[in-house]
């Protein structure tokens, strides 16, 4: 009897022993979560407050951003815009300006082209038998520079009906004819081919028109033909062009 009392009291210590080490082992389970919980929820709220941050940084990006467009905006309506607009383009003008000065300029430099009441024209025939080439002479009579363009225009007969006389390339010069005043100028002139059974017909005075830049110019000078007249066939008639002197070889045809 007394062994087993002794044997129910160390049963109930040890159930007694068994239960506070079931106590203390759950209790130490329940702080570590509760630890862990609140670990969690720490972790939780910093990264909220992170997230907070991070969008009031974004927003300030944001405000920044606008801020910048605003004053890119800024500069570019009233800077470059502005420049733009009004500086550079009043530049060009100002340039456009310098440049009609200059064309201006160039332009009243230039020598006019000569009319016919400016120029004296005569004729003479080359030293041959038969007459084959006359030369004419055209002398500035103006008082002033005038530029003598292109060949003499010549009518060996009525100006509305007679043959229009084609100039030979090879005779033209390389820069225009200017004639100061008192200055000649000269075309050889074919007026036949020196052969006895030409239709040729003799002409005692034809006529010369001269060139304007955009063609012929209005006007016609009456030329006298050398003592005895002049045997002309227009079929091989052919004239050279204005130059300073006659050139061997260019002018010969």
């Amino acid at each position: 009897m007394r062994n087993h009392r002794k044997n129910t009291v160390l049963a109930a210590a040890a159930i007694a022993a068994l239960s506070l080490g079931l106590t203390a082992c759950g209790g130490g389970d329940d702080a570590a979560g509760a630890k862990d919980a609140g670990s969690a929820g720490s972790a939780q709220s910093a990264a909220g407050t992170g997230d907070s941050a991070a969008t009031g940084g974004g927003t300030a990006d944001q405000a920044a951003a606008k801020s910048g467009s605003g004053s890119t905006g800024g500069s570019t309506a009233g800077g470059s815009t502005g420049s733009t607009g009004g500086g550079s383009k009043a530049g060009s003008t100002s340039g456009g300006g310098s440049k009609a000065g200059s064309t201006g300029g160039k332009s009243s430099a230039a020598a006019p082209a000569c009319a016919y009441g400016d120029i004296k024209v005569t004729a003479a025939k080359a030293d041959e038998v038969p007459t084959e080439h006359i030369t004419l002479t055209a002398t500035n009579v103006s008082g002033r520079s005038c530029t003598l363009l292109e060949y003499p225009l010549i009518a060996f007969g009525p100006i509305q009906t007679a043959k229009d006389i084609p100039a030979v390339a090879k005779s033209k010069p390389g820069a225009p004819i200017v004639l100061k005043a008192g200055m000649p100028a000269y075309a050889n002139v074919r007026i036949a081919l020196g052969g006895v059974h030409e239709d040729n017909k003799v002409v005692k005075e034809f006529n010369v028109n001269l060139f304007a830049p955009q063609g012929p110019a209005e006007g016609s000078i009456v030329v006298k033909a050398p003592a005895g007249g002049l045997a002309v066939d227009e079929a091989a008639a052919k004239t050279g062009y204005w130059t300073y002197e006659l050139r061997n070889g260019a002018d010969e045809f």
